[in-house]
């Protein structure tokens, strides 16, 4: 009684291969054509126009452009010394933070920007980093994980009535990172991830089941090198303590004043099995290696 099926369409992945204008403009000149012709092809190239940019994609893709340009498909890495100097330390003084990881953007992974709502939303500050795992099996190889991410994408909004993808970051089980929810991966942006909890927090899914399964090595990894560039961003210590004042859940009451990891289980704010037991149990590890690499 009351049980509900949801058929979930994940849609057809971004094509991959294309010829772009820039393309084309290499491919002229390599034939010998005039210079003139190659250069307004690659005028063409980087005009916005020409694009294939919906209002929605580019809205998406803009709120990065501090660190990489329109219609992106990636955040590429950085090393730590570069990551160091982009980054701005209130009164100066040397930031405490790791190397920024490579990040696969909306557009990288095919989000559908006319599924969201059409407004970001944002907090002030990101204290603390909520682990959850996404409860959809093991089974995906890496090059699904795409069609994963819109299946919950599309659950989440369609299904569930929210606003956008619920966690701020995934992470596949081969360690790739993705952006969630948008808004932008440098800033602030309000999630949905732990009841109770979302303000002033970053969530991070790693796509699969980890109660009775091991998470790999490489999610590990990779969720201690996103904390480690996320978390440093506000000056956030991944080993510390944090206090957060619940919005209202089922593990605490609205207005409670609670101290958590900054590194935390979705259990730690919400009553669920979240993020399984053998990936919360990696969470002391993943802490160590995320203040490792900020140089603590």
């Amino acid at each position: 009684s009351g049980l509900r099926l949801e058929l979930v369409d994940p849609g057809d992945d971004p094509p991959v291969g294309t010829t772009t204008t820039a393309d084309a403009a290499a491919d002229t000149a390599e034939a010998g054509a005039d210079d003139t012709a190659a250069q307004t092809a690659a005028d063409d190239a980087d005009d916005p126009r020409t694009t294939l940019l919906t209002a929605e994609d580019a809205a998406a893709s803009a709120v990065n452009a501090d660190l990489v340009p329109l219609g992106a498909t990636e955040v590429p890495a950085l090393s730590k010394a570069e990551t160091e100097e982009q980054t701005f330390v209130l009164g100066g003084g040397k930031p405490l933070i790791g190397p920024r990881p490579r990040i696969v953007t909306r557009k990288g992974w095919g989000a559908n920007e006319q599924l969201r709502e059409r407004n970001f939303v944002y907090t002030k500050s990101v204290k603390a980093a909520f682990v959850h795992h996404s409860a959809t099996g093991n089974n995906y190889s890496c090059s699904q994980a795409d069609s994963v991410l819109r299946s919950i994408y599309r659950y989440h909004v369609k299904s569930s009535g929210w606003r956008d993808f619920g966690y701020n970051f995934a992470v596949d089980k081969c360690g790739n990172i993705y952006e969630g929810r948008a808004g932008g991966v440098a800033k602030p942006v309000l999630g949905a991830h732990t009841l109770g909890f979302n303000s002033n927090s970053t969530g991070i899914a790693v796509l699969g089941t980890y109660s009775k399964s091991n998470p790999p090595a490489a999610v590990v990894n990779a969720v201690a090198r996103l904390t480690a560039w996320k978390l440093g961003l506000y000056g956030a210590d991944p080993r510390a303590k944090t206090t957060l004042k619940s919005g209202g859940g089922n593990r605490y009451k609205k207005g409670t004043v609670v101290k958590l990891n900054v590194i935390s289980g979705h259990r730690d704010g919400y009553a669920t099995d979240c993020p399984g037991g053998r990936l919360y149990s990696k969470l002391d590890e993943t802490r160590d290696a995320s203040a490792r690499l900020q140089g603590r």
